[in-house]
């Protein structure tokens, strides 16, 4: 009876805290968007809604978001069209793009991040808004906090630039928007990335605007936070240090089974 009631408490103590449900909603267009759900507050609980970098997908987030629940987010991570795996999770948005042969382009995958954000604040979302971008969906979700300040409190952007040229845009399509953010912001990258984005960080106006660059070499985009990344607990102490102010006058209550089925 001691041996089994040691096993059970290992057995308790070893048990992740907070799941996560895979869920579909469609896009501007009706792609389905494939996202997994990470809840584990009530919906007045401080909301991150994560954006992946270039050939990934939302398993980009699959060792980040469970810290962001046990500092007291709701999370959804979401598959973009524009995209691929990563950590053996396949980008089902992206496959769905190929079968329709619809384009997946950077800016195609605009849609699906103001799609997001719309169905979590209608369904998830009744506090603190935050959305948080890596590589092309950081420069996009600064966009989107430049044009559409009123739908967010907050914005992370994780390795962003002007990646967009190529497909037409102007050479300052993203800071033509970013001159507009006044709501809290963080910017980090590698080191050697950040003339990549200094001149937008520059011109906001943004009272509370953070970058952090490690004092590593640093690597590309959220994965700064993965444990294989060389100086991922700066960045992670950084991130922390940002995100508290959006934790202030915000008491989640103990973690319970919201997931919508």
């Amino acid at each position: 009876m001691k041996i089994f009631r040691t096993f059970l408490l290992i057995f308790i103590i070893f048990q992740p805290l907070f799941a996560f449900d895979t869920i579909t909603f469609p896009s501007r267009d009706s792609l389905l968007i494939s996202a997994d759900l990470y809840l584990a507050y009530q919906k007045k609980a401080p909301f991150i809604l994560l954006f992946h970098q270039a050939g990934f997908s939302r398993g980009e987030y699959r060792d980040i978001a469970p810290i962001l629940n046990e500092m007291g987010f709701n999370v959804m991570a979401i598959d973009q069209r524009s995209g691929n795996e990563v950590n053996s999770v396949v980008n089902e948005t992206a496959q769905r793009a190929l079968e329709k042969n619809m384009r997946d382009t950077y800016l195609d995958a605009l849609p699906d991040l103001l799609a997001s954000i719309d169905y979590a604040k209608s369904n998830l979302a009744e506090g603190r808004f935050i959305i948080w971008g890596s590589s092309y969906s950081a420069s996009l979700a600064l966009k989107i906090a430049g044009d559409s300040p009123q739908q967010l409190d907050g914005v992370l952007a994780f390795s962003p630039g002007e990646y967009f040229e190529r497909l037409g845009e102007s050479c300052h399509f993203i800071r033509e928007s970013t001159i507009n953010i006044k709501i809290p912001v963080f910017i980090t990258s590698a080191q050697a990335e950040k003339e990549r984005w200094w001149s937008m960080y520059e011109i906001m106006p943004a009272e509370r605007k953070e970058y952090f660059l490690p004092s590593t070499q640093g690597i590309h985009g959220s994965r700064a936070l993965w444990t294989s990344t060389d100086g991922h607990e700066e960045y992670w102490s950084a991130v922390k240090k940002f995100l508290q102010q959006f934790l202030v006058e915000s008491t989640p209550q103990a973690p319970q089974d919201l997931h919508p089925h």
